[in-house]
């Protein structure tokens, strides 16, 4: 439920004004000039015409229309009681921007007045029965509440338009800073990074055509170069994104486990629980979670086995990439970079993440994330 400037939920206001007008109605109704038998009806509509306005922001139109019969319908019971309800409604429908509506509406119920109050057992004179009607609603009452909703409806307006803009605007700097870094980073990077892959390759190629055994360490360097390319690839793929690319998620789980098995991984996917739609985020923050833990495994792990598993549960989504590796449970593990962005990436979406050893032996991955699918 959303709450104004005071703290106090929306409903709970509407609720309170509702009950003060359909209070105020009453007592006004009540304290006229009227007989001993109290006519039900009438006090009954002067509390209807009050509490409509309890559902004026959700249904502006039927609340008009709710409003203005009441205000007719105890005018021609004899309660000569200012039509304070419909001139809420009135405000209440031009500020959501039913003007035309608004406006018939209103010109409806200064024509109905007089007849309502022709109506009665007192033997009005039509000018008597005009004054009457004018009394209950003046005219300058009506263009006062229409004029505030439409004031409030600009005014609502511009502030919508110029937090559009400022969106607008922090989104183009931002897609010009990315730009800028993915310039930067492969000026500065990538030539540096593709003399390393060459010269360790031709090193590696030359010892082998002489026959000498290669050093474990330039063989390091070699795969490290290799790896180094292709996360710089991908980070300057993402930061050149404009995002008309569908970003990597769920659907793309399937492809990481492959390629993990492609370099003799034993590695399996389980997917537990009916899958269904989750938000973006939520979305890419898992495959994020996967691939990071499947490229540790890969380079840190000595595993010989790997298990991810995907489970889909009420209004939160978990992963668990488990494996065999060389980490032992009493083994204190320092958190690298692709922890550490995993952690501030669960973390963000108010997620829980725990890497640790596991008590059998190999490394463990868990994240929960939280899924709200309230529409």
């Amino acid at each position: 439920m959303s709450t104004g400037r005071s703290g106090v939920p929306a409903g709970v206001r509407d609720w309170a004004i509702a009950a003060c007008v359909a209070a105020t109605l009453l007592v006004a109704g009540l304290s006229g000039n009227r007989p001993a038998d109290v006519d039900l009806l009438g006090c009954a509509l002067l509390v209807a015409a009050g509490l409509a306005l309890v559902a004026r922001r959700r249904a502006p139109v039927p609340v008009l229309a709710v409003t203005g019969l009441c205000s007719v319908g105890y005018q021609a019971l004899g309660f000569d009681v200012p039509a304070v309800a419909f001139l809420f409604a009135v405000y209440a429908a031009v500020r959501e921007g039913h003007r035309v509506v608004t406006i018939v509406a209103a010109v409806a119920v200064l024509a109905a007045l007089p007849l309502a109050a022709l109506a009665l057992p007192d033997d009005l004179s039509v000018g008597e029965a005009l004054a009457r009607a004018r009394g209950a609603l003046e005219l300058a009452w009506l263009v006062a509440a229409g004029a505030a909703g439409e004031a409030l409806r600009q005014a609502e307006r511009r502030a919508d338009e110029a937090e559009r803009t400022r969106e607008e605007t922090a989104r183009r700097r931002a897609d010009e800073e990315r730009l800028h870094i993915a310039r930067e980073l492969h000026d500065s990077l990538t030539h540096q990074i593709s003399i390393i892959k060459v010269q360790a390759g031709v090193a590696v190629h030359l010892a082998r055509k002489r026959g000498e055994q290669v050093p474990e360490a330039l063989l390091a360097i070699q795969e490290a170069g290799r790896e180094a390319a292709r996360e710089l690839r991908a980070t300057l793929e993402a930061l050149r994104d404009d995002g008309k690319t569908p970003p990597h998620g769920l659907a793309h789980v399937p492809a990481l486990v492959e390629r993990a098995r492609t370099t003799g991984l034993d590695a399996t996917l389980t997917i537990d629980g009916p899958p269904h739609d989750v938000p973006a985020a939520v979305d890419r923050t898992a495959y994020r979670i996967v691939q990071e833990s499947l490229t540790n495994i890969a380079r840190h792990a000595s595993a010989a086995t790997a298990s991810v598993r995907i489970d889909y549960r009420p209004g939160a989504l978990a992963i668990r990439v488990d494996d065999d590796g060389k980490a032992a449970p009493d083994t204190a593990t320092t958190p690298g970079v692709g922890l550490l962005g995993m952690r501030e990436r669960v973390t963000a979406l108010g997620g829980r993440l725990r890497a640790e050893p596991r008590r059998e032996g190999g490394f463990t991955v868990h994240a929960e994330l939280p899924v709200d699918r309230t529409p």
